[in-house]
């Protein structure tokens, strides 16, 4: 059985700057509206500038960050049409996966989606959104990986990434009783899986990524823009920057 691949991870080296800063931005540490400045980053990290503008072009040819020339660098607020194509392709390489996992028969995967689905029972009775939203992960790759297909396994991880999924599953469990609902789906997609019904386990994958699709749609709440910077905001004292700092970056937040 293929191992469920860590948030944000690619083929590239696991420790490198790019992959950590990937995961910074896909896990929500770094929120979209961020403005990642190269010298605070430099400062965290102890290194050099120029890894830290390499990994950030990186970034911004897989749309996770947007760079304005003269301004700065900011994690990107994906486009509702952007969201749309996406969750299109999602639809239509899960549910080829879920239905190529089904014609495989028998597989260890599916031990591991059973316990997967007791674990979000037990994440979803104590309200626990982190623990869900990873939860999903796992339970999303291991039918990818189950596929067994290497080249749908390389798009979706390009998608994925594009997608910033984590960060929009930690916000739409927020939803009244998404949840519940979610894993009722889930255990849909398993039952047809289990019973090697292709098509079956087809369309219910296909029908629980449109839904997650409306859910992601739906209208945000007040939300909070921050900056990442290495001086303090304009107008602001050096005591407000020191209170501000987080994991050596100063975040100054105003209402969305």
């Amino acid at each position: 059985m293929h191992q469920v691949p860590p948030l944000g991870a690619t083929h590239d080296d696991e420790s490198s700057l790019l992959v950590r800063l990937r995961r910074l931005v896909l896990s929500g540490d770094y929120p979209p509206g961020t403005q990642l400045a190269e010298v605070a980053l430099a400062q965290e990290f102890d290194v050099s500038r120029t890894p830290v503008r390499e990994a950030l072009k990186q970034l911004e040819n897989e749309g996770l960050v947007e760079i304005r020339p003269k301004v700065g660098t900011f994690v990107r607020t994906p486009t509702q049409r952007e969201i749309v194509e996406l969750f299109e392709l999602k639809e239509g390489l899960e549910g080829l996966a879920a239905g190529l996992l089904a014609r495989r028969g028998t597989t260890p995967e599916l031990d591991a989606l059973e316990r997967n689905l007791d674990s979000s029972d037990a994440a979803a009775e104590t309200d626990d959104t982190e623990a869900y939203a990873r939860l999903v992960h796992e339970f999303h790759w291991t039918i990818v990986l189950g596929a067994d297909n290497t080249k749908l396994t390389e798009h979706y991880e390009r998608l994925m990434n594009q997608l910033a999924y984590h960060r929009i599953v930690l916000r739409t469990v927020q939803h009244p009783g998404r949840i519940i609902a979610s894993t009722g789906e889930h255990r849909a997609i398993v039952e047809a899986i289990r019973s090697k019904d292709a098509l079956g386990a087809e369309f219910a994958m296909r029908d629980h990524v449109a839904m997650s699709s409306r859910e992601a749609l739906l209208p945000a709440g007040a939300g909070r823009n921050t900056v990442i910077r290495s001086e303090p905001a304009a107008g602001g004292t050096d005591d407000d920057h020191e209170h501000g700092r987080t994991r050596g970056h100063t975040h100054e937040r105003t209402p969305a």
